[in-house]
This record gives C-alpha cells, sequence and structure tokens, in this order.
C-alpha cells in the first residue's frame, strides 16, 4: 500500500480558495477509483508552517499515478498551482 502525504503553504489572503481547495479534494473520494482513503484539512495550529495537509492511501503507484493524472484531480490541483507558495510531497510503502 502506497501512502500519499502532501501539505502546501498558501500565499497571504487566499483562505478562502484553501476552503474551496480542501472541499475540492474530498470530493474525488467516490469519483476517482483508486483512492482507498483521503484525509485533507486546514491546519489548526498558528505556530506552523504550512496551511494545508493531505494524507491518502493508495493499493500501489499505478493507482497514484491514475489519480495524479485524472482531470477531476488536475482542476482541483490548480486552485494549489496557482496559489500556493510551497508544496511539499512523499510517498512510501506502509
Amino acid at each position: 500500500m502506497i501512502q500519499h502525504v502532501v501539505v502546501w503553504k498558501f500565499k497571504e489572503g487566499t483562505e478562502d480558495l484553501q476552503n474551496q481547495f480542501v472541499e475540492g479534494l474530498k470530493g474525488l473520494v467516490g469519483q476517482i477509483d483508486g483512492i482507498r482513503s483521503l484525509h485533507v484539512g486546514r491546519n489548526v495550529n498558528p505556530n506552523e508552517t504550512y496551511d494545508v495537509s493531505l494524507v491518502m492511501e493508495f493499493d500501489n503507484m499505478e493507482d497514484l499515478s491514475s489519480y495524479a493524472n485524472d482531470p477531476r484531480h488536475l482542476a482541483v490541483a490548480k486552485i494549489a498551482k496557482e496559489n500556493a507558495e510551497v508544496r511539499t510531497c512523499v510517498d512510501f510503502t506502509i
């Protein structure tokens, strides 16, 4: 099984877009095959750097790749791509 972990630091003043992004990611569950689980949310700790975190599980890297290239995911990801300053990702086997 593959654990996919991503964190984003968004530009100042993008709180509404962060909420849209989080809700958009949640909406992908049941829409894209291969997603075993998805947990996403805005950081509630003001002492930390990153604004949004995502933890997903996939059976294998092929399912992760399929998700990553799905047009529905790309449409949601565009919000972060245009409004995040930093994105960090780790994929590992569990």
